[in-house]
């Protein structure tokens, strides 16, 4: 693997920690604002919503620039960003910084997908993209923890700086290693926009949405569920957050590598059993051996289907695949948002903490019917393409007999 892709992981990694690092620093932020936890939680959704239309915006603005420029630019504005929340005097204007940073994580992801799996054979694209992902993966298993201990022992101000200095590394790798890759001749914004049109392209981000939004149903309630389900105390919350990194690791580096190999088996295999383990964790739950277990799987499960997701959208959007790569990014955010008001409907209506978790296997089962779905309609163009070059010689004889 290039060493490129190094760059983009650590550019990947101070995005993935400035995300979720905000989660375990809300409490801190609230008090120094003084306004409530719930007020504080707008820095959560303010960012994904920031990805969900930063991604497509930030993208067709660089549609006039090279690949790597473009990736430079969205590490200054990352940077910019979180030093605007480090040193915010205000809750809003740490809000506008949230914002600000934000709109760099979905085109990095996208124009980094397509970098990293042009920077490799065609044989290892899937590797190359889980490559760049891990860099997202390692942000929760180390990134969030240390920048969480850090905010709560030195202040949360100190945790934003140090992400924008990540910003700055991820910056310096990419001007230093990622190789000039000016756009491909003759691609405009009217090609990107025309994947769009490719129904293949919506069903493999539809299977985004659905299949990692029930990752994130049972995810988002995990502390109270652990709390007061499983019986584990407070504290150790973050060390089972740990544990879903791990698993989002694993699983992230396995996705990649067989997606090279069998893409669909592949969704078919991590789906399914995805939306399997996120059932029966309304049953291991109860136990904390089997709860912990069973969050490892779910992050490796979860994060499988990143690299194969895609890359079908980049291959069924080839010739102009960066904004849909770009969108994609979105429509995970967009599945965290779907995910988490609906694991919230259920426990609002009294069905109890473990509620989510029929909705994530619901939403999983959903996302693992429309992989069989795109995988038949892929079967039934692949021999309506035969029969129709099939036909064209015999219509050739009959002209030439005539």
């Amino acid at each position: 693997m290039p060493l490129a892709l190094l760059a983009l992981a650590i550019g990947a990694f101070g995005i993935g920690t400035t995300e979720f690092v905000i989660m375990g620093l809300l409490p801190q932020v609230a008090g120094d604002f003084g306004v409530s936890i719930p007020t504080a939680g707008f820095l959560v959704t303010g960012y994904a919503l920031g990805v969900m239309f930063g991604a497509p915006l930030m993208t067709v603005l660089g549609t006039k620039v090279s690949r790597k420029r473009m990736l430079m630019l969205l590490m200054v504005l990352f940077i910019a960003g979180n030093l605007l929340s480090a040193l915010a005097p205000t809750f809003a204007v740490m809000l506008i910084g949230r914002v600000v940073a934000s709109l760099a994580h979905g085109a990095f992801f996208g124009i980094g997908s397509v970098v990293a799996a042009d920077l490799v054979a065609p044989d290892k694209k899937a590797g190359a993209i889980a490559m760049m992902f891990t860099g997202l993966t390692v942000a929760n298993v180390v990134g969030v923890p240390l920048g969480t201990l850090v905010g709560q022992n030195v202040g949360w101000r100190v945790t934003f700086g140090l992400v924008a200095a990540l910003g700055v590394v991820g910056l310096a790798g990419v001007a230093r290693l990622v190789p000039e890759m000016p756009r491909p001749e003759g691609v405009r914004l009217r090609h990107e926009l025309a994947a769009f049109k490719n129904v293949q392209v919506l069903l493999a981000m539809a299977m985004t949405v659905l299949g990692f939004g029930g990752v994130f149903a049972a995810i988002t309630y995990i502390a109270p569920m652990m709390t007061h389900v499983a019986g584990f105390a407070d504290g150790s919350v973050t060390w089972l957050l740990v544990l879903f990194g791990l698993g989002m690791v694993g699983g992230n580096l396995v996705g990649g590598r067989f997606a090279d190999r069998a893409l669909m088996p592949m969704l078919y295999v991590s789906l399914g059993a995805l939306a399997v383990v996120l059932a029966l964790f309304t049953l291991t739950a109860h136990n904390k051996v089997l709860a912990a277990v069973t969050i490892g799987l779910i992050g490796a499960l979860g994060f499988a289907t990143v690299p194969p997701l895609q890359k079908r959208v980049l291959d069924q959007a080839h010739g102009a695949p960066t904004l849909a790569s770009a969108v994609n990014i979105g429509a995970f955010n967009l599945g965290n948002a779907l995910s988490a008001w609906l694991g919230g409907l259920v426990i609002a209506a009294g069905l109890g903490y473990t509620a989510p978790n029929w909705v994530g296997a619901a939403l999983a089962a959903g996302a693992l019917l429309l992989a069989l779905l795109s995988a038949g309609l892929e079967r039934r163009d692949s021999a309506s393409g035969a029969v129709v070059a099939d036909a064209a010689p015999a219509e050739q004889r009959t002209a030439v007999h005539h």
